[in-house]
């Protein structure tokens, strides 16, 4: 059963979001967002959230994660006037970078920021749309920690707890617009 922190304020975001089970395997139900961007209304909602969220915070940047956190912090930039600093799969960006790797199910992957980008002791908002184990938030995070920057808080449209991304993240404020406790 979802957690809607929307209701409150009559946006019910859960019928926005479109649930595909079976994807990518067998077992797993898959929480498509895509369908929040495809409807301007809950895109919207999103975007006013976060602004809510996090207007009057000290925040020198935002890190956003490849490629949909890109979609959800670039117009909350735009809006508070805050640098974009893009997350990337290795291989991705040009010049000198700061890579970290992580665990997935099956495997590993890297991650990249710009270096020259993090300026030291600048405080980070990190943007993605789905957080599930953590794995690429504590990933970014440790790029802008060893970019000598502080990562204060994470944002997700998405939330999904009973994968324990709370223990990858101890230390990190976490917010999240709905969180599903499984089936």
């Amino acid at each position: 059963m979802p957690e809607i922190t929307s209701e409150s304020e009559g946006f019910n975001l859960d019928d926005a979001i479109r649930k595909v089970p079976g994807f990518p395997k067998p077992g797993i139900l898959f929480y498509d967002i895509t369908s929040v961007l495809a409807n301007p209304d809950a895109f919207g909602y999103c975007i006013d959230s976060m602004v809510k969220l996090y207007r009057g915070e000290r925040i020198d940047a935002v890190a956003a994660i490849e490629s949909r956190g890109f979609i959800f912090a670039a117009p909350f930039c735009q809006k508070l006037g805050i640098p974009l600093l893009l997350v990337r799969k290795q291989g991705k960006l040009p010049g000198k970078t700061i890579s970290r790797s992580y665990e997935l199910e099956y495997g590993s992957a890297t991650l990249e920021m710009h270096i020259d980008d993090i300026v030291l002791g600048s405080r980070f908002l990190i943007v993605d749309d789905l957080i599930a184990t953590g794995g690429t938030v504590a990933a970014t995070c440790e790029m802008i920690r060893a970019g000598g920057a502080e990562p204060f808080a994470a944002f997700s449209v998405i939330g999904l707890p009973f994968l324990n991304y709370r223990s990858a993240l101890k230390d990190l404020r976490i917010d999240t617009l709905i969180e599903y406790f499984g089936e």
